[in-house]
């Protein structure tokens, strides 16, 4: 059964819009809990541009499942990180001018910074998950620094614009979460993934879990948060009917 884990940063960013106090995201993280997510996940960045400080000290205090903080390897938000000990912590990058995340660490890169943030995560008992992409030579370097977890970049795969191109890219996601699983890691998904591309992920023995925030809250502002989180959960359940 693949786990659904959801990103509620977009909630905070239509608050932001405006300046004010609405929509609150540890609402919709309530909401998203009761109708089925597995993880509620929240990236407080560096600039803040959407999720903040008190977000995240509300969330740890009230969501009852797991609560997955994405972070960059910055030591500010590392000794956050810290101090507010969320059930996960999945390191990304960040780029100050991106309008998303663009793509996986590069550990053969940074290894050295990422090793040190890992490290001071863990025996502050954070679990850490790397946020790479679905290539050997990442997956090899997550492991060798001790990495427990890695969630593979799905970009590429969900912005294919031709079938030929998504199905080499599909083929990619398949061999990396084989490499990992071999390599003793457990395997996470996500970014770019919606209603409609998402199957064949969730079709991926070694996923566990699936990572996703925009798309569902592209669709709440339509059908609602509930109902938006509960028809993604049925597609990680493989029920086509959403």
């Amino acid at each position: 059964m693949k786990r659904l884990g959801v990103n509620i940063d977009h909630i905070a960013t239509i608050r932001n819009i405006r300046g004010g106090v609405e929509p609150e995201p540890a609402l919709a993280a309530l909401i998203a809990q009761q109708a089925g997510a597995d993880s509620i996940v929240a990236h407080l960045r560096e600039d803040r541009r959407h999720i903040n400080e008190r977000d995240v000290n509300i969330l740890k205090d009230v969501v009852k499942v797991k609560f997955n903080l994405e972070m960059s390897i910055a030591p500010e938000i590392v000794k956050i990180a810290c101090k507010l000990k969320p059930g996960q912590a999945t390191l990304v990058p960040e780029k100050r001018r991106e309008i998303t995340t663009e793509g996986g660490l590069d550990v053969v890169k940074h290894k050295r910074r990422i090793s040190k943030a890992l490290s001071r995560l863990s025996k502050a008992g954070i679990e850490v998950s790397l946020f790479i992409d679905p290539e050997k030579i990442q997956i090899k370097e997550a492991a060798d620094i001790g990495a427990g977890i890695v969630e593979l970049h799905t970009g590429r795969y969900a912005e294919a614009k031709k079938d030929s191109a998504r199905e080499k890219e599909l083929l990619n996601l398949i061999f990396a979460a084989e490499s990992a699983k071999k390599s003793g890691l457990r395997v996470c998904a996500g970014h770019g993934l919606n209603y409609f591309n998402v199957g064949p992920v969730a079709g991926i023995k070694e996923v566990e879990e699936l990572n996703i925030g925009y798309s569902i809250v592209c669709r709440a502002s339509i059908v609602g948060f509930e109902e938006a989180v509960k028809s993604m959960k049925r597609l990680c359940k493989g029920i086509y009917d959403a």
